[in-house]
């Protein structure tokens, strides 16, 4: 596939060898290429950098909907770029456009993945064809030699991060609601898997362990259905703060109190702006970030590969904190909301 811009771009510069009033016209001078340097990493032939950037469904919560906008003005026409932008809650879904995209023969391949596993064929036909992948968001159970760069959060950290916090409230029992978000993504696994550990090593009750697929309204029903049960708990560790802006509408649909120093704790993760003023008034307790601006990260990369460089560290890690109520201020919220 790529032999043919290779072969193209080798005939045009023998033609314009001896027809250079001809090629003139071709934007291929020195002036002009330093000038869209300038603007955005132009291709090294001086033509639009052709990006594919497959993504998870930019409704699906507050951060997913930040990071597409994200993307969006960073890869557009008018910084240098040619996007074609492809969407999927499923693996099945983003495969079939991957595959679509490498037929199309885009120059770098961006990939969020919907599950971890499956993407070995995926990869391997992109690196065949000379396109560069580069992940983002998410991990994927891949060997690095498939990839360029993976700009990522780290998910385990930050569930271990929340879990650390949620052990030092130091409470008497601990009966937590856990809403899961989709299963087998790298969040889901990271957030999940940090509780899991934690509550068996210190005796935890998980009392009800449903995911929600980052729905707000299944979340709600979640809670609902442990509190119809009459199922006794003090703490809903909700995996992103739709769900748990969903479970609080079951608390307080039934008026039982959540907050600090009131019956239950509340945990979400993401940061969306209003999930932090939630913590701010002391409505929530905790709330966990996970950075969706990536696009920089991914710009600056291929701006390197295009010049030649070898790509070092190959992996970056989204920097990360978790936020408290007790200590949560204004000026966090206005810095740390998306």
């Amino acid at each position: 596939m790529k032999l043919k811009r290779i072969l193209s771009g080798v005939i045009s510069a023998f033609l314009c060898i001896g027809m250079v009033a001809g090629c003139s016209g071709n934007d291929n001078s020195k002036s002009s290429t330093t000038k869209k340097a300038e603007a955005a990493p132009a291709a090294s032939s001086g033509k639009t950098i052709k990006v594919g950037i497959i993504n998870n469904d930019p409704n699906e919560s507050g951060y997913r909907t930040a990071n597409d906008n994200d993307l969006k003005a960073a890869f557009s026409k008018e910084n240098g770029y040619e996007p074609t932008f492809a969407y999927g809650k499923t693996n099945d879904e983003q495969i079939a456009a991957a595959q679509k995209m490498i037929q199309d023969e885009v120059d770098y391949l961006l990939l969020s993945a919907a599950d971890t596993a499956g993407w070995d064929t995926v990869l391997k036909d992109a690196q065949k064809a000379g396109i560069k992948v580069i992940l983002f968001d998410r991990t994927i159970d891949a060997d690095a030699s498939l990839y360029e760069a993976s700009i990522v959060s780290d998910m385990a950290k930050e569930g271990q991060t929340a879990v650390d916090w949620l052990v030092a409230q130091g409470l008497s029992e601990y009966n937590i609601i856990h809403i899961q978000g989709q299963m087998g993504t790298a969040a889901q696994k990271g957030r999940s898997g940090a509780l899991d550990t934690t509550a068996k090593e210190k005796g935890w009750n998980i009392v009800s362990q449903q995911t929600a697929e980052w729905n707000a309204e299944k979340a709600q029903q979640i809670v609902q259905a442990a509190i119809d049960s009459g199922t006794k708990f003090n703490v809903i560790y909700a995996e992103n703060d739709d769900m748990a802006k969903g479970a609080v509408a079951a608390l307080d649909k039934a008026n039982i109190s959540h907050g600090v120093g009131k019956d239950v704790i509340v945990m979400g993760f993401d940061c969306n702006k209003w999930a932090l003023t939630e913590l701010l008034n002391k409505n929530w307790n905790y709330d966990g970030q996970c950075n969706p601006f990536q696009s920089s990260y991914i710009k600056d990369i291929i701006t390197k590969l295009e010049n030649g460089q070898k790509i070092e560290p190959k992996t970056i890690i989204m920097d990360e904190k978790g936020f408290d109520a007790a200590t949560i201020t204004q000026e966090d919220v206005d810095k740390y909301g998306i």
